[in-house]
């Protein structure tokens, strides 16, 4: 079995820690430090567990939030099992064998 690691992403938690419950508050704080994100962008940021995240970003919301990277990101590992790639896999079963009948043809 392969280890999976996953994050945990702790902006909403740490916002509302804050006294911010709106995700525009947030905009015109990214604005002010050179980040410039729209209210959907910032929506889906607080919302969802981003794939990508700059590091002005990062550094952005830590500042914001008076926390660290480690206060925002929570990294854990997945206990599930990862598919191995195809090659990996062990050999398919041969196929069932199944009797056969041969025929003469009839002779004239």
């Amino acid at each position: 079995m392969i280890r999976k690691m996953g994050c945990g992403w702790r902006l909403r938690r740490l916002m509302a820690e804050q006294g911010m419950f709106q995700t525009s508050e947030l905009v015109p704080l990214l604005a002010e430090r050179g980040v410039q994100l729209s209210r959907e962008q910032v929506y889906r940021l607080v919302t969802q567990e981003p794939q990508r995240l700059s590091m002005d970003t990062l550094a952005a919301l830590c500042d914001i939030l008076q926390c660290t990277p480690n206060d925002l990101i929570e990294i854990r590992v997945v206990d599930r099992q990862v598919p191995k790639a195809a090659c990996e896999t062990s050999p398919a079963p041969p196929p069932q064998v199944r009797r056969s009948v041969i025929r003469r043809p009839e002779q004239p």
